[in-house]
């Protein structure tokens, strides 16, 4: 098994725009978590591509989310519900070429469902953040994780997928990774 790292991953992070998130189950938490997961990429200089779901109805990321992303961050519009059925998503992993794909956002049984089952076809190690995932019902979630595990995708919280990526206490992002999970 290949584990994550902020050499061989990239960060994406789903749909976590206005008029969706409000509508999910858990939603500050999950909010609370892909924030941590930002900050904690941009530390790592683990890269992030960020997707939005017809924005024109839906609106953009949320503003917690979308103040702290690593500069230069790609946000691509959307309307499959996959997002390697959109070419900008599908050309910008490309030019990534990253072994691991660590997913967050929503909804847990669509879009990152469809996203990571279309990742594993084309080869990668995917990783979703359990913490840092939603559906409008929790049953849902479930389902849509219980898909996953079943499927081969590793299943983290955000802050281990942090830590692991550190490996260590002498990385130099170290001190910032332990301030965002306390």
């Amino acid at each position: 098994m290949i584990l994550p790292t902020p050499e061989n991953s990239v960060i994406v992070l789903i749909d976590m725009q206005e008029k969706l998130v409000r509508a999910m189950s858990n939603s500050e938490n999950t909010v609370k978590a892909c924030r941590m997961l930002m900050q904690g990429a941009d530390a790592l200089q683990c890269p992030v591509v960020v997707t939005e779901q017809y924005p024109k109805g839906l609106g953009f990321t949320v503003e917690d989310i979308a103040s702290v992303l690593p500069a230069g961050t790609p946000v691509i519009e959307k309307t499959s519900f996959s997002c390697y059925g959109t070419e900008a998503f599908a050309e910008t992993m490309a030019k990534q070429d990253r072994e691991c794909v660590i997913l967050c956002g929503v909804e847990s049984h669509v879009c990152v469902l469809q996203t990571a089952m279309d990742a594993l076809a084309a080869g990668k190690i995917v990783y979703i953040v359990a913490d840092a995932v939603s559906s409008r019902k929790e049953s849902d979630m479930n389902t849509g994780l219980q898909y996953l595990r079943h499927n081969g995708v590793q299943e983290l919280s955000a802050e281990a997928l942090l830590f692991m990526m550190l490996r260590n206490s002498r990385h130099p992002a170290f001190k910032t990774i332990s301030a965002l999970v306390r």
